[in-house]
């Protein structure tokens, strides 16, 4: 099943405050993102039902294998993208808008061609 671009971002966002923070609850993924508590609670439910995270008693969220697995792939575009963007003279700013647009809708392929191509400058 593909997952949409908005669990991605919900897949990334837990990813990076789990890095951040050690732990996720739902109200860091509000903070985090900006949308409303029930958005973010249906959407945790959805990812739940899909096997991409998994909640304990406490609420707390951990991503499984899956989940994993497209967070990681979309926060290496997002990361990749930022520092390409600002190597070419972008701001911090908009690379940051920006590789959140772009790192949804490029493929594998070009991601690949493309972090190779930079290799060297994204060091």
């Amino acid at each position: 099943m593909k997952i949409h671009e908005s669990g991605e971002n919900y897949l990334e966002s837990i990813l990076t405050l789990k890095k951040k923070n050690g732990s996720v609850r739902a109200i860091d993924i509000v903070n985090d993102l900006g949308f409303s508590k029930p958005s973010v609670s249906v959407a945790m439910k959805n990812l739940e039902a899909d096997g991409y995270i998994e909640r304990d008693s406490a609420g707390h969220i951990s991503l499984l294998p899956k989940g994993q697995e497209i967070a990681e792939k979309i926060y290496e575009k997002h990361t990749t993208l930022v520092k390409l963007l600002t190597h070419i003279g972008v701001s911090e700013a908009t690379a940051e808008e920006d590789a959140c647009e772009i790192e949804h809708h490029l493929s594998e392929e070009t991601f690949t061609a493309l972090k190779e191509y930079c290799r060297d400058i994204l060091k």
